[in-house]
């Protein structure tokens, strides 16, 4: 069952073809970048609830997806692979 239009906020880089990048590597930012996706969905998730009671929990995640986002700036593989483990088993 496929669409004309796709859902996938980073579908840009698997059409990318002519990526500098190793596959590992990439298949590596794209994990994580999914994961930090679904993490930033879940402190929305946590932002409302009533009487800010989500609030701590939002913070945390909202540490860890800035740390995530910042071993992708610097191109860490080894803080990469510990946030992609680290916002996996955010829930």
């Amino acid at each position: 069952m496929t669409s004309t239009t796709n859902d996938d906020p980073l579908d840009f880089l698997s059409n990318n073809i002519q990526s500098t990048t190793t596959g590992s590597k990439t298949d590596l930012i794209q994990l994580l970048l999914y994961e930090i996706i679904r993490v930033k969905d879940l402190i929305k998730y946590y932002d409302g609830i009533p009487n800010g009671a989500g609030q701590l929990g939002a913070s945390i995640l909202n540490e860890l997806v800035s740390e995530a986002y910042q071993s992708l700036v610097n191109y860490d593989i080894v803080l990469m692979r510990k946030y992609y483990d680290l916002l996996q088993n955010c829930d």
